[in-house]
């Protein structure tokens, strides 16, 4: 009877999963390592792992931390992860003109984190005033780009001014309010961060212009043409995080804010402005083309050719999790 009633047990326990999940007990998980940087694009990746919904959906996942999205890119592109999640679509595309073998998997974010501070004691006391100053940007990032494209929506170009390559977190925020450069030109929160450091001679300005930042999920074509069902297991997870994030928006704001070690003030504006669902769309490619237009104008890529970007987008995965979220023209 004591047998009888442990294997009951069991079956009610394995027949509680979601559909398309299978007990660790009855299958062996897929083991995958992720590239990423501790941006608000990772913010169902942070869901997902918290919530266990890795683990549900067949998964161990181990992780490796870069300071940037592009650096995640290049990290999994030498070997170092099977994926990279959160990257945005400006590195992913330079790879794609430099002919490397990034596939698009998913986007999981459309943000807007990427700002402009500066020291109003430089002189700076509008967009224009940077004109003959050193601005700071992480080079061949989505900063650089929008470093760009404010300079030139306020009728400058990046010959204008003196670009200085920030690479690092602390640099990102120390290198403004120590007055090593003039403007830095960064994501969230690490503007922010700048901004309180300069205190009353600090300015920030919004860079993006209202075209949002796509946090992407990328591997390589050999990986997702030999791993399809790891590929497929990780955007469900995604997905189940997607929901989770809609039901429980307090627990899930409270999940990323730990992450990233924010205020509560900074991740309700962070919900308000950004979007965190699976998405593989037209405006992605979009986006995409007209940042490699303004790679090949500015000398940053070789190629003087616009690939096609569908070309390295893998739909199956999404098809299979969430059909309903791929318009992509083919």
């Amino acid at each position: 009877m004591r047998g009888l009633k442990v294997t009951t047990l069991a079956l009610l326990a394995a027949l509680s999963l979601p559909a398309g999940c299978s007990t660790l007990s009855s299958q062996k998980p897929d083991s995958i390592v992720v590239a990423y940087s501790p941006f608000e694009n990772m913010a169902l990746f942070w869901i997902a792992e918290d919530r266990g919904f890795f683990v549900r959906n067949g998964l161990r996942v181990s992780s490796r931390k870069y300071d940037t999205g592009a650096g995640s890119l290049d990290g999994m592109l030498k070997g170092e992860g099977d994926v990279t999640v959160g990257v945005t679509e400006f590195p992913t595309a330079r790879r794609v003109l430099e002919r490397r073998k990034a596939r698009i998997v998913a986007s999981i974010a459309k943000v807007e984190q990427i700002y402009l501070v500066a020291n109003k004691n430089r002189g700076i006391g509008k967009i224009a005033d940077l004109k003959g100053k050193r601005v700071g940007t992480t080079l061949g990032t989505v900063a650089h780009f929008y470093l760009g494209r404010l300079l030139e929506l306020n009728e400058m170009s990046v010959e204008d001014v003196t670009v200085v390559d920030v690479k690092t977190p602390a640099g990102w925020v120390n290198a403004v309010a120590d007055g090593d450069i003039d403007a830095i030109v960064t994501a969230q929160p690490y503007a922010d961060a700048a901004k309180r450091r300069l205190g009353a001679k600090g300015a920030i300005w919004q860079a993006q212009a209202g075209q949002p930042i796509f946090g992407l999920v990328v591997s390589t074509d050999e990986w997702t043409t030999k791993q399809p069902e790891p590929a497929r297991k990780l955007l469900a997870a995604l997905a189940e995080a997607e929901e989770y994030a809609i039901r429980n928006p307090a627990r899930s704001k409270a999940i990323v804010g730990k992450r990233l070690n924010v205020s509560a003030a900074y991740i309700e504006a962070v919900w308000s402005r950004d979007q965190f669902q699976l998405s593989l769309d037209q405006s992605l490619v979009v986006a995409m083309e007209d940042e490699a237009r303004w790679m090949i104008r500015n000398g940053i890529a070789s190629e003087k050719s616009i690939p096609d970007f569908t070309g390295g987008i893998y739909t199956d995965a999404l098809e299979a999790v969430k059909p309903e979220a791929v318009n992509i023209i083919r």
